[in-house]
């Protein structure tokens, strides 16, 4: 007997406004909605995929009537750019409605932490663009 990770929940304010922003960020299409809840990911999930096999998590974005109360999530995500340099996708995430946030991290890391549209923390991370 074993589990899958499936999913990765959010709770948001505004499902839709956060499904558009990630769907941006991470080229994922929405594959369920239903009132207060919107689904993303980059595959269509079926059983049978779950069962044979580790698949890619989608997310999804759940309404709930309470704001965000830490300015620090206990989980993040972490993106890696696959075209381009870690300056360029951070330029890229700030005009889709990101902000660059400060949680402590120090001036001399290698890496970008910003907030979603919402105030969710997540990192910009080393590129995985093909070296020239």
């Amino acid at each position: 007997m074993t589990s899958r990770f499936t999913e990765l929940v959010v709770d948001c304010r505004d499902p839709e406004r956060l499904a558009a922003f990630w769907c941006e960020v991470l080229d994922f299409k929405v594959i369920d909605r239903v009132e207060g809840r919107v689904e993303i990911g980059s595959w269509e999930p079926t059983i049978e995929e779950i069962q044979a096999r580790q698949m890619p998590p989608t997310l999804q974005f759940i309404r709930v009537p309470e704001g965000r109360t830490v300015k620090k999530n206990p989980l993040h995500l972490d993106v890696s750019p696959i075209d381009g340099s870690t300056a360029d996708e951070v330029d890229r995430l700030l005009a889709l409605g990101a902000t660059k946030t400060d949680v402590g991290q120090g001036p001399d890391v290698n890496w970008q932490v910003m907030e979603d549209p919402e105030g969710n923390v997540f990192c910009v991370v080393r590129s995985l663009a093909p070296k020239n």
